[in-house]
């Protein structure tokens, strides 16, 4: 014979899961209003975000054009003056 005695070890079970009773959580009225008042604020700043940038993007290029103008006025004139003072 072998010097382990023979015997069986018994083993636990698993737990019985009851059937879980599928309840929805409760809905917070106001949580909706607060999500569909933050949704919409989202959405507007988005679309004043967009025309801003817009706006900026033709002011610079208005901006540039007038800075270009300016500058080709300034060399017209000052040619004019060189050719006035040394009569070229």
């Amino acid at each position: 014979m072998s010097l382990v005695p023979l015997y069986n070890e018994r083993m636990a079970e698993p737990a019985r899961q009851s059937p879980a009773v599928e309840e929805s959580p409760p809905i917070d009225s106001g949580s909706v209003h607060r999500a569909y008042h933050l949704y919409r604020a989202r959405r507007r700043a988005r679309l004043e975000h967009r025309r801003n940038v817009s706006r900026a993007r033709l002011r610079f290029w208005v901006f540039l054009l007038a800075l270009i103008a300016l500058t080709v006025f300034l060399a017209v004139t000052v040619w004019h003056e060189i050719q006035r003072l040394f009569g070229l």
